[in-house]
């Protein structure tokens, strides 16, 4: 059997186990079918078995989470985490709480994450986790409910040495707390390095809030340099407005872009003098209301809750929202109006349909899995720091995440340069060179 046709065989027997989990079926696709040049040339991995290895979690926790509400009355959420591999390191990635949370989307992120971990050159495995539960209109008595409930259950897989999550979308520094001093309570351990995403004062890192965001930034910096291009003076669309997107809108600025335009889920803000970011933050961070509000109290801005924020003319777009958000006709758009580069935010935010129109418009594309490696990266150094007993500044803990992304990037280049030949083919470059870290472990620790 050649290897076209022995991916095709992995994909179909995944898909037929695990029926009904299109984003799963959506990040696994994107994966195999850009590994095939590393298989021809390595075939003791298809010996191994390591791809069919790869698409199987190592282990997938599903479990009730009951809590009680304010009004005294018993609610009942799903929880899960989903330990995918540990070839590298602990299992490392973060919790979601949203409504719309499933296995299925646990494991796509988890997927994901095995290989966004490897890129980072850093001793973490990949894993994902999280909960249908929405901490949206809910008071901090019911959140810190819900998350002792969560942590009650899942602390029993947790360690420094064995499973390490943090935040991800719902979960910031108010969850994380509760979390940790849950487990904390249970365990009579103050394991620091059990969470990341803590709050500095107790043993989390200077920059890791802003890194995810910080990172995207890094990156789509050093793939506009491959042109002799940079930020100064670029016109940015940056989807979203929570803490992906409100840090990388922060560090655009610093370079000398202006962002004019980022979303919500009600709809898309357009501020043609640039975004305050001050006032953005207070809106998302301090208020929790939202982009609406930003328009009413700004005279130059508009807020629109019809069409795309990808329909505002840019130079450079920052999807930091959530998973397929940016359709073939939005990157149709942004193709139409001049865009130079678009770098993933957020966890596979663009369609294949859309990342295929940017690679074929020769458009300078970062996938996730590379350009969002920021965040886990900072994690990473958060469990350093943590296991040191060590506490670095701001400028270090930056310094270090962007030499980080420089990496990421260049291993990115070099190896879409080996297997295909082409170093703008960052899809190729990122899945290529993340799978040969995770594979050689693999093969070297035995079939397990």
């Amino acid at each position: 059997m050649d290897v076209s046709a022995q991916i095709e065989a992995v994909y179909d027997t995944l898909r037929r186990r695990n029926p009904g989990e299109a984003e799963f079926h959506q990040a696994a696709h994107e994966v195999l079918h850009a590994i095939g040049p590393v298989l021809t040339a390595h075939p003791e991995y298809a010996d191994a078995r390591i791809v069919e290895r790869l698409c199987e979690p190592e282990r997938q926790l599903m479990f009730r989470v009951p809590w009680v509400d304010d009004q005294g009355t018993v609610q009942v959420n799903r929880g899960f985490r989903v330990e995918f591999n540990s070839a590298l390191g602990p299992y490392k990635g973060g919790l979601r709480f949203h409504p719309s949370v499933n296995l299925g989307i646990v494991k796509f992120l988890g997927f994901e994450q095995i290989f966004k971990n490897a890129l980072t050159g850093l001793s973490i495995g990949g894993g994902k986790g999280g909960a249908d539960f929405d901490p949206k209109g809910r008071s901090e008595a019911e959140v810190m409910r819900f998350c002792q409930s969560f942590m009650t259950e899942l602390y029993r897989h947790l360690g420094e040495h064995t499973d390490v999550p943090a935040g991800d979308i719902g979960v910031g520094g108010r969850e994380i707390g509760y979390l940790f001093g849950q487990y904390k309570r249970i365990t009579n351990r103050f394991e620091a390095g059990v969470l990341t995403g803590k709050p500095v004062g107790w043993g989390g890192s200077p920059a890791r809030t802003e890194a995810t965001g910080y990172g995207t930034v890094f990156f789509a910096q050093e793939m506009l340099a491959t042109r002799g291009q940079d930020f100064d003076g670029r016109r940015v669309v940056v989807s979203g407005s929570g803490n992906v997107a409100v840090y990388a809108i922060e560090k655009v600025h610093a370079l000398g872009g202006l962002v004019v335009a980022c979303s919500d889920s009600s709809g898309y803000l357009v501020d043609e003098n640039g975004l305050d970011l001050a006032l953005l933050k207070e809106i998302k961070e301090v208020r929790r209301e939202r982009l609406s509000a930003y328009a009413e109290a700004k005279p130059s801005a508009r807020f629109s809750d019809r069409g795309s924020v990808f329909d505002v003319p840019c130079e450079i777009a920052l999807p930091c929202a959530t998973q397929n958000e940016l359709h073939q006709q939005d990157a149709g758009a942004l193709v139409k109006n001049g865009v130079l580069a678009v770098a993933e935010g957020a966890n596979m935010p663009c369609t294949p349909e859309a990342v295929e129109v940017f690679r074929g418009a020769r458009v300078l594309f970062g996938p996730g899995k590379a350009a969002n490696a920021g965040g886990v990266a900072t994690s990473a150094l958060e469990m350093q720091q943590n296991a040191s007993r060590d506490r670095w500044t701001f400028e270090r803990t930056e310094d270090q995440l962007a030499g980080i992304m420089r990496q990421v990037h260049a291993q990115c280049r070099a190896s879409a340069e080996i297997y295909g030949g082409d170093a703008d083919d960052y899809v190729l470059g990122a899945n290529t060179a993340g799978f040969r870290h995770v594979a050689d472990a693999m093969m070297a620790q035995g079939v397990i």
